[in-house]
């Protein structure tokens, strides 16, 4: 296997494992073991996120890019927000 064959199997697994963690995320929240006011709810959607916008550099999608980067930003509002209430000890619901 080439180099460029490697890279490509490297940002796909890092791509699978990105998918892995927003449906881990999604399942956890709507079984009520992570609330997405938890901060480590939006930071799995930032991994997840993250982890699909490396895939999509090695085989580009331009609707998958477009919605990866909304799901990255608004996962990173969601971070802030939900950091900024625990250090003032309130919930951010």
């Amino acid at each position: 296997m080439d180099l460029l064959a490697s890279v490509g199997v490297v940002l796909r697994t890092i791509g699978y494992g990105g998918a892995g963690l927003l449906v881990i995320a999604y399942f956890l929240n709507q079984r009520g073991t992570l609330l997405s006011q938890d901060w480590r709810f939006p930071a799995l959607n930032l991994l997840g996120s993250a982890g699909l916008m490396a895939s999509l550099v090695w085989e580009p999608n331009l609707p998958s890019i477009v919605i990866e980067l909304f799901w990255f930003s608004i996962s990173l509002y969601g971070m802030q927000r939900n950091l900024r209430a625990a250090r003032r000890g309130e919930s951010s619901a």
